[in-house]
């Protein structure tokens, strides 16, 4: 490539301002240090000027638009000379601003950072430099800490960390931390979780959403002028995505409820965030007015869990996805047949063969002796769970103070030991982290007097927060749980409602199953008595298992012993065909 002669290049000044900047006011602006660049080149003799400029960006990366055009032009021959304040606005990475000082060199291209008195015509100039890259890139280093620590203390407070609203929610003009519920979007959220409880999956609904003309979630905000996702194209106005609708489901803003510390970086360098397991989120509930109301958001985090298929038969069962097998804990598989006739290859004669539609454990079928069938027929089991929520939904109404006391004494006993044992282990975790705050703050005292390297202090200050925070998501998990036992009452009063709402029904609905159960559990049939018998365990929603009190019978403590022996010695007998199987495979 042919370089300019000297006298046509031009001289570079460079001005860049992060977001942290911005934050100290006009003295590092663009504008201001555009003005002092000017300044000094006309001062200094520099002629031919031309800018590059990074507004609002980090000076950790140097994959900006304005550095970029101006290391073009360098390596084109373009450039004399580079001006910049100081080294700070070159960049706060050591490593990249040492090779990009090598590349000016190699280009013949003065160098000039008046701030820091550096200039490549005097090589003695330049043996400071290095000194001031590694405490320019350490106060990024400590600056990325400092805001952490502000960051997780403000989401640990429970004030929220975004500045923006999500699809649903405006701000209250008169106070801007709080969110108010936007009239046009709210409707459609609470259509999107029906449908959801009704077995619709987020594909099913974004094309309903789209059939229907709704906008979407972007378009409606870039209208209103809320939230970080606007955008106005016209074209694509009911375009719904599929996995915009999961998202709406999955956030539980909707519920009323404020989610912090979501996601973190791995390293102050790191461009993307990685997102935390949900279980160490930290949720503040009630902050603001919920659009669906709290059990419904539940039912459809179920519905979510549950994988329903389409067959040539139509839809799933809608109890595919709550019956689970009682020795190994997996879902029941569901196994569905038209009525038809076949010829039976032997004799050759016509064999009608009836509907099928049935549940078995799917242990058995991949390994035959490591569970047992656990066959039962759709029709059964619904009407055995249709049967337990008309008698637990009779009783509740018309026996409402019975029912919540009935509850409430179900929990204690349940419960007792295990609220003793939390509040001890919460006492604990709490003194020890108030421990861990004073280790802390005297570690960073000894780092600061020079008393511990910059190395040992990470590792120690690493081992602290981490404890910490395990310590924090213990004590919070358990706290949770006492205040689920102690708002069973709370619980058996939502159950109520559910019972209070749904007074006449005959029939299993997708949305029935999805209000009233959490799950059906499944026991091998029992033949000892001679004839067929199969236990089905029924596990409500807010109440667990409940049989009203007149109708519960008497357990028969003699036919009880002759079924475990019955189990026991169906269990033994997988367990020698196992035996039995595995020695021919050797």
């Amino acid at each position: 490539m042919n370089k300019q002669p000297e006298q046509t290049k031009y001289t570079a000044l460079y001005e860049r301002l992060s977001r942290e900047d911005a934050l100290t006011g006009e003295s590092l602006s663009i504008q201001n240090q555009k003005q002092i660049l000017e300044e000094y080149a006309a001062k200094n003799g520099f002629a031919n000027v031309r800018h590059f400029f990074d507004d609002g960006t980090t000076g950790i990366h140097f994959d900006r638009d304005g550095w970029q055009q101006l290391m073009a032009e360098v390596e084109a021959g373009n450039v004399a000379a580079c001006i910049i304040t100081d080294m700070t606005r070159f960049g706060r990475d050591h490593v990249e601003v040492g090779r990009y000082m090598e590349i000016f060199r190699k280009n013949n291209v003065r160098f000039i950072a008046f701030g820091h008195n550096i200039d490549s015509q005097y090589p003695e100039t330049l043996e400071i430099a290095p000194f001031i890259n590694i405490m320019s890139e350490w106060y990024s280093r400590d600056n990325s800490r400092k805001l952490k620590t502000v960051f997780r203390a403000k989401g640990k407070s429970g004030k929220r960390t975004t500045n923006k609203c999500i699809y649903g929610y405006v701000k209250d003009p008169q106070d801007k931390s709080k969110w108010l519920v936007d009239t046009e979007a709210a409707p459609i959220i609470r259509r999107i979780f029906q449908m959801t409880v009704e077995g619709m999956g987020p594909f099913q609904i974004a094309r309903a959403l789209e059939a229907e003309q709704i906008e979407t979630p972007g378009y409606h905000m870039a209208q209103i002028g809320v939230g970080d996702h606007q955008w106005n194209d016209e074209k694509r106005r009911f375009e719904w995505n599929p996995s915009t609708v999961a998202k709406i489901i999955a956030k539980p803003e909707y519920a009323g409820h404020t989610v912090n510390l979501r996601t973190e970086k791995a390293h102050f360098k790191d461009r993307n965030v990685t997102w935390k397991p949900k279980e160490d989120w930290l949720i503040f509930e009630n902050t603001h007015e919920a659009v669906v109301a709290q059990d419904v958001w539940d039912t459809a985090q179920k519905c979510r869990t549950i994988k329903r298929r389409t067959d040539t038969l139509g839809e799933a069962n809608p109890l595919t996805g709550f019956l689970y097998c009682s020795d190994c804990g997996r879902r029941l598989y569901n196994h569905r047949a038209k009525a038809h006739r076949t010829t039976d290859g032997r004799t050759g004669r016509v064999v009608e063969k009836k509907e099928k539609n049935i549940y078995t454990c799917p242990t058995y079928y991949i390994h035959h002796n490591d569970c047992s069938m656990h066959y039962i027929s759709a029709k059964s089991v619904g009407a055995v769970i249709l049967e337990t929520i008309q008698r637990a939904t009779v009783y509740a109404r018309e026996n409402e103070a019975a029912f919540v006391e009935i509850i409430r004494e179900a929990s204690a006993v349940r419960h007792g030991e295990t609220v003793k044992a939390h509040r001890r282990q919460i006492s604990k975790n709490e003194k020890r982290i108030a421990e861990l705050d004073t280790l802390f703050r005297k570690t960073y005292e000894d780092f600061a007097a020079g008393l511990l390297s910059e190395k040992r202090f990470g590792q120690l200050s690493g081992g602290y927060e981490s404890e910490q925070e395990t310590l924090e998501r213990q004590t919070a998990e358990m706290k949770n749980e006492l205040e689920r036992f102690a708002g069973d009452g709370i619980r058996a009063d939502k159950f109520l409602e559910l019972a209070r709402r749904h007074t006449d029904f005959s029939e299993l609905t997708a949305p029935l199953i999805a209000e009233f159960i959490d799950r059906v559990i499944v026991h091998e049939a029992d033949r000892s008595s001679g004839k067929r018998e199969q236990k089905v365990d029924i596990y409500l929603n807010f109440i667990g298992q409940f049989a009203p009190p007149d109708e519960a019978e008497p357990e028969d403590a003699e036919a009880e012993e002759k079924r475990a022996v019955w189990r026991e010695y169906k269990r033994k007998e997988r367990a020698e065909k196992n035996r039995a199987g595995q020695g021919k495979t050797a």
